[in-house]
């Protein structure tokens, strides 16, 4: 009935289970509007969007002129391929692209150029314009020109074009951007968040698959870099690790359960709790939320090690001939109050606010209540009825008479609690750990490729963001446009590389309108245009698409964000203009800051519409501001914690002698970390929390004392098989090159053995009031 029951929840799991991706689950509800922009810009904002592309030619060490024509026809190909899928929402790669701008609004162009600020559509600049046309039909460039030449005869398309492109670009060959190192450069912007790495996984797969399907590719190497890609390199380095760690502290583990109780069918039936806790959390959590956090799940199943101990103790002090029930029964008051105990303490995580924590804490409380009863009412009458006494192995009695005779002077708290204040004094560095970035380190090479090719495109900054506010769209556009001397000047002294903001892709509609009023009728600019063509070898009726666009941009309604979104570009511009809290935010992207003073200064007496956001500085807060709530829940569930055991051991100094070790346990790892010169991230609290549910039961079970001699070897048999089952699992994390596995693992195993021996100094001394024949051995 038991596994019919499981089977149920399994097939209930495998049709609701949705798992998110989403790491903004795990971060704090944003309460200030820079920290609510972060955390729109860390998954949405174009800088986190973009990743950058590099071909080379493999491991070819001449690079010669048909090489780079090679390169540059990929990347022509990769880009015309990518611009064709609705996964990427921009492709860069330094060609002209008139697709860019849709055909229907060609005439838009002598609006949104800004050529007519400064120059009138008169003979002299047509005169010019034309001359210059001639001498490019003698150029490389010319089978592109003969297109363009009838309708765009001033170039105003390749003019926007120049101007959409990054300001610092790399420099062009065969018609494609390339690196110093004879790399052909894309940029390509995903419609993917930046913080969905399964999206991005998908995005990458798609643009391998395209650059694999391109005839001449096989000697060619494509690679990534950016956010997006990070995220994935990042993820695919956690669970690989994760895997091989599991799977080899899988079977440490059973070899363990193995040689401890000899007993294949012990071993099988105790997994039983432990499953039927994963299955209940999971099945929970589809129930209350709509879908689950895949690191939920995977820091779900590592605090549900704290349940491995229920069916351990079980196993442990059986006595031979006695009916498993019976034995739970005795021990149940004891296993009752570290599971509510446990459950209290990751209360802690609910009560934080943020929605992967709570869920984590849901997933938690209702797999050990559920390994608890279910090793209460369900496995002790699975148990097998004969079994061996593990009071009569060899060695245990002499190892706890050891135990016994260990000396317990009053004076170990005040000693350890000492020695814990003067290493957290003379500890190195900053306390606390805010940089989120230390948490998930790339190997150095990737991040040196990372920043040349960020350097070789101009790709803007994803640290500092220039922010805009207005009442209006309108209004922030025009803002922008106020703003834009400020930051030429600002680039012109070099105290930043490029700055891009809206109004680059769109001017407001009152400039256009300006500018609109600036191009002739169709008489006059006929006339001028037959000035201008005296002299010339053009045909007069060549230019006549040309008279008609801009007749054409004389009546036209001015573009709006919300039309200029139904071009490839205005995926650009929605992503630089955000509606929040009854206004709008322009977001101007930084590149190559040498100056923050000088972009600080710009928000100098704006009342607040102009501010540089430190998307790190904001990270860092918000990171402040969520530990700050986990701690004061901490605080919280301990004093709940201490009213719990006080209350089910009804008196304060048995309380003591299990509070007190693992209070003291749990300091004494933070203070060893700190002076290893570990700054203490979240991880690490949550590593502690679950070495404090571990901790409680050894100074429970050490605390207890019934009297009888073979019951007190029962404990220590039952709490060095904890005590080493955890070890192995954490033991192996700790040697993890991931610092969130290595975090948890290394604090779990420090821990661990605190706990262990600081249960075993501070418990009372055991009383020997039976006299047991295996006392003698």
């Amino acid at each position: 009935m038991w596994l019919l029951v499981l089977a149920g929840l399994g097939w209930m799991v495998s049709q609701r289970l949705k798992i998110s991706t989403d790491l903004r689950s795990f971060m704090p509800a944003p309460t200030t509007p820079d920290q609510r922009l972060l955390m729109e810009q860390v998954g949405d904002g174009p800088g986190s969007r973009l990743l950058l592309l590099a071909i080379s030619g493999g491991h070819a060490t001449v690079k010669d002129a048909s090489s780079d024509a090679q390169l540059a026809a990929l990347s022509q190909s990769l880009a015309g391929a990518l611009r064709k899928d609705p996964r990427y929402t921009q492709v860069l790669n330094g060609s002209f692209d008139l697709a860019a701008l849709d055909s229907s609004l060609l005439p838009y162009r002598y609006l949104l150029s800004p050529t007519l600020d400064t120059q009138p559509l008169d003979e002299a600049y047509l005169s010019d314009q034309l001359q210059q046309r001639l001498d490019d039909l003698s150029s490389p460039a010319a089978s592109l020109l003969k297109g363009l030449l009838p309708r765009d005869p001033t170039l105003q398309m390749l003019k926007l074009a120049e101007r959409w492109t990054p300001a610092k670009a790399p420099e062009t060959r065969d018609g494609v951007w390339f690196s110093p190192q004879h790399e052909a450069l894309l940029l390509v912007q995903t419609r993917a968040a930046g913080f969905d790495p399964d999206a991005q996984q998908r995005a990458i797969d798609g643009i391998q698959h395209a650059f694999h399907a391109l005839p001449g590719n096989a000697a060619a190497q494509l690679e990534f870099s950016g956010p997006g890609y990070f995220s994935v390199v990042v993820g695919t380095q956690t669970r690989n690790q994760a895997n091989w760690i599991g799977r080899i502290s899988s079977v440490g583990f059973i070899v363990l359960m193995l040689l401890a109780y000899r007993s294949l069918s012990s071993l099988l039936l105790s997994a039983l709790p432990i499953a039927s806790a994963a299955l209940a959390g999971i099945a929970v959590l589809t129930l209350v939320f709509p879908e689950v956090h895949g690191i939920t799940l995977a820091f779900g199943f590592t605090l549900l090690g704290v349940a491995q101990e229920y069916p351990i103790r079980v196993l442990s002090h059986r006595r031979a001939g006695e009916d498993a029930v019976q034995s739970v029964r005795a021990l149940w008051p004891l296993l009752l109050t570290a599971i509510a105990s446990a459950c209290i303490a990751y209360l802690a995580f609910y009560a934080s606010g943020v929605n992967g924590l709570k869920q984590l804490a849901v997933f938690t409380i209702v797999g050990l209540l559920v390994a608890g009863f279910s090793t209460r009412y369900l496995l002790s009458h699975l148990l097998p009825v004969h079994v061996r006494d593990v009071a009569d192995r060899p060695g245990l009695a002499p190892a706890r008479a050891f135990v016994d005779r260990l000396p317990r002077p009053r004076w170990i708290p005040v000693a350890v609690a000492l020695l814990i204040v003067l290493m957290l004094a003379v500890a190195p560095g900053s306390f606390w750990q805010n940089n989120l970035a230390a948490l998930t380190p790339l190997p150095q090479d990737m991040l040196l490729r990372d920043a040349r090719l960020r350097e070789a495109l101009g790709a803007p900054d994803v640290r500092y963001l220039l922010v805009l506010q207005a009442p209006t769209e309108q209004g922030v556009l025009a803002l922008s446009e106020q703003l834009q001397p400020k930051l030429d000047a600002l680039v012109a002294r070099r105290a930043v590389d490029a700055l891009e903001l809206p109004s680059l892709y769109l001017p407001s509609i009152a400039l256009q309108r300006v500018r609109q009023q600036k191009l002739p009728d169709h008489s006059t600019l006929q006339r001028e245009l037959t000035l201008a063509l005296q002299g010339l070898p053009f045909h007069a009726d060549l230019f006549q698409p040309f008279l008609d666009d801009v007749e054409t941009a004389r009546s036209l309604t001015p573009l709006t964000p919300e039309r200029y979104a139904q071009t490839p570009l205005g995926q650009r511009l929605a992503a630089m203009l955000v509606q929040r809290d009854g206004h709008w935010l322009g977001l101007g992207t930084v590149s190559g800051v040498h100056d923050v003073a000088a972009l600080q200064a710009l928000g100098e007496n704006s009342n607040g519409s102009v501010r540089l956001l430190d998307l790190k500085a904001a990270s860092e807060s918000l990171v402040a501001v969520y530990r700050t709530r986990i701690l004061q829940a901490l605080l919280v569930a301990s004093m709940l914690l201490v009213l719990t055991i006080a209350l089910a051991l009804r008196s304060l100094q048995r309380a003591w002698h299990v509070l007190a070790p693992m209070t003291l346990a749990t300091f004494l790892v933070l203070a060893v970390e700190r002076v290893a010169g570990i700054e203490i991230s979240l991880f690490h609290l949550v590593a502690l929390i679950l070495a404090g549910g571990l901790g409680l039961h050894y100074a429970l079970f050490f605390e207890r004392d019934t009297g009888d001699l073979a019951e007190q070897r029962r404990t220590l048999h039952a709490t060095i098989v904890c005590v080493l089952s955890a070890l192995l699992v954490f033991g192996m994390l700790g040697w993890a090159t991931i610092p969130v596995l290595r975090a948890i693992g290394l604090t779990v195993s420090l821990g661990v053995a605190f706990h262990f021996c600081l249960s075993i100094l501070m418990a009372p001394h055991a009383a020997h009031r039976s006299s047991d024949p295996a006392a003698k051995d």
